[in-house]
């Protein structure tokens, strides 16, 4: 029992969500892993796979949740240039290999993949955390009384302008869910409402103006923008969709959300049971990108909804560590990490609903993959690393309160002691100077 408490330090209740979308993700890409099963031969290849990852993914949190927050701000000196470097070349090359020691792949018409002696990974996932890292420190850096100075803006600006602009092009997806997650970040953090006001009306300008510019270029045939006639067909479809009778519409010219509606529609209240998916066999990406339809066929609206409920418990839950912190870094940096993982998870199930244009987006910690299953794991990792330093606090705070202050100067019997339980609360509250102090793990 020892041991087990020695491993799972932290929030109780990150480990439980953590665990449980775990237990889901077995299950369901297990389920949905049938079209790899038929093109691989090995019934066991793919789940051995996925179990590998889920278990260095647990290993991974254990790593994480025993490190220092106070460390997590360095991570962005390495990984910032490491990302921006493979983003950019990603963008230069559709495909590229030197001996084997570096590869490039292109998957799904896009270039999202790199192999570095060996070892495959997305430069997006480490772009994205070093991205919240950075948005986290330097918005604990820059706080003032009322709200955050102007240079948090302006840097904060130009870290996620570069990176998304590496991103854009072969994943649009991907930089408009890290610049959502920094939009609301950066609103967190105390920054201006006018520069906020100010970025709004200039996406809402680049929208309109990229949607012009998507008509102006159909038919065009431009090698390095690749992805244009992709984002087209997919906002035309989801802005203007075809009604046609059920009897007469054309499974195979859109089988991914075709076949995806099917399954959602197929289901009920308590679905067809793990296992008895009809639709996997049909869904190219239902282990990953439309995994969450399947966990809706075979589990019903329950299921489903037990699955949104737990991410929105997970960002409640980071919420409430936020709010136990008495430094800034930390706080920004829970927040950060759980609206990134809850953000993607309400986008891709909102697009295996129908709710949204499709997007190729796993489900945080279910879908089947590699370098978003670590990178999420990690994400865990640091969150329950914050937890301790909050709970750290607490006990602190609990050992003070049981000091007796005593009191100099003839006081009467009655009054010398007083408990300490209001000063160290009044400690905890961050105060103009600690929003502007060093974050240092005590």
């Amino acid at each position: 029992m020892d041991l087990l408490k020695n491993i799972f330090k932290g929030d109780k209740v990150i480990w439980i969500i953590f665990l449980m979308l775990c237990l889901i993700s077995i299950i369901e890409v297990f389920s949905a892993s049938s079209t790899l099963i038929y093109r691989s031969g090995n019934h066991w290849e793919p789940i051995t796979r996925h179990l590998i990852f889920l278990m260095a993914g647990a290993g991974v949190v254990v790593l994480f949740h025993n490190i220092p927050y106070k460390w997590f701000q360095v991570f962005p000196l390495f990984l910032l240039p490491f990302s921006a470097v493979f983003l950019l070349l990603l963008l230069l090359f559709d495909n590229l290999n030197l001996g084997g020691l570096l590869v490039i792949e292109k998957v799904n018409d896009a270039g999202r993949w790199v192999r570095l002696f060996g070892f495959q990974f997305q430069p997006s996932e480490f772009a994205k955390m070093a991205v919240v890292i950075v948005t986290a420190f330097i918005l604990s850096k820059n706080q003032g009384e009322r709200s955050a100075s102007p240079g948090a803006f302006k840097h904060i600006m130009i870290i996620t302008c570069v990176i998304c602009g590496l991103i854009l092009p072969e994943n649009f997806s991907t930089a408009a869910l890290l610049a959502a997650v920094v939009f609301l970040m950066m609103i967190i953090g105390r920054v201006a409402a006018r520069y906020l006001l100010l970025l709004s009306g200039g996406v809402v300008a680049l929208a309109v103006a990229g949607v012009i510019f998507l008509e102006a270029t159909k038919g065009i045939d431009n090698d390095f923008l690749h992805r244009f006639d992709t984002w087209r067909a997919r906002v035309e479809q989801f802005v203007h969709p075809e009604q046609v009778p059920p009897e007469k519409f054309d499974i195979n010219h859109n089988a991914q959300v075709g076949h995806a509606r099917i399954a959602v529609a197929s289901s009920n209240v308590l679905g067809k049971g793990p296992g008895n998916s009809v639709q996997r066999d049909f869904l190219s990406q239902a282990f990953s990108d439309f995994i969450y339809a399947i966990i809706i066929e075979e589990l019903g609206l329950i299921g489903g909804a037990f699955v949104v409920f737990l991410y929105i418990w997970l960002l409640i839950r980071a919420g409430k560590i936020a709010q136990q912190c008495n430094r800034t870094f930390p706080a920004f940096l829970v927040l950060g990490i759980g609206l990134l993982l809850v953000v993607q998870a309400l986008f891709n199930m909102m697009v295996a609903v129908g709710l949204a244009p499709v997007t190729g987006q796993p489900l945080p910690l279910i879908s089947r993959g590699g370098t978003s299953t670590l990178i999420n794991c990690v994400y865990i990792g640091m969150l329950l690393s914050v937890s301790r330093y909050t709970a750290r606090l607490r006990e602190q705070q609990e050992h003070d309160a049981r000091i007796p202050l005593t009191i100099d100067g003839g006081g009467q019997p009655g009054d010398e002691l007083m408990p300490a339980a209001s000063e160290a609360q009044t400690a905890a509250e961050p105060t103009a100077a600690a929003l502007n102090s060093d974050d240092e793990f005590k």
